[in-house]
């Protein structure tokens, strides 16, 4: 068994490396086009010479704060143009102001038919609960 083992660590090694040379957009890759990458991970692959080479030269990588360059932390890509994130709806402050938008207009709705002169809705359980207090004849 443990004579496997590191034939197994050096085949997953490799297959990692070379799904994310797949996965890399073509903007992110150092050095080497992307299809030469791919097959010198395959092709060194079992001397582990083409995966780590991938793994430490071949990606523009980005620290765990987003990259340098942008205001909110966010990489940006070759050219100076930004690059597209997708946002949480919790995380995006337009989304938030727009609930607040619509939360406060719900809110003023019901005060705007009060001051035109129309009577609040009635409330039907508070005029049950009063016709079981009242005595019926």
């Amino acid at each position: 068994m443990l004579r496997i083992l590191p034939l197994l660590l050096v085949l997953a090694l490799t297959i990692y490396a070379f799904i994310d040379c797949l996965n890399t957009p073509e903007e992110d890759v150092r050095v080497l086009p992307k299809p030469v990458w791919a097959l010198v991970i395959l092709l060194l692959g079992t001397a582990l010479i083409g995966p780590v080479a991938w793994l430490i030269a071949g990606k523009v990588r980005h620290g765990a704060g987003g990259g340098v360059g942008a205001e909110d932390g966010s990489p940006r890509p070759r050219g100076g143009q930004r690059r597209q994130r997708f946002v949480a709806p919790d995380d995006n402050p337009d989304f938030l102001k727009s609930l607040g938008d619509e939360t406060r207009r719900k809110r003023e709705e019901p005060r705007e038919t009060d001051d035109s002169g129309k009577q609040p809705p009635r409330d039907d359980k508070r005029e049950r609960d009063e016709d079981k207090d009242t005595p019926e004849s």
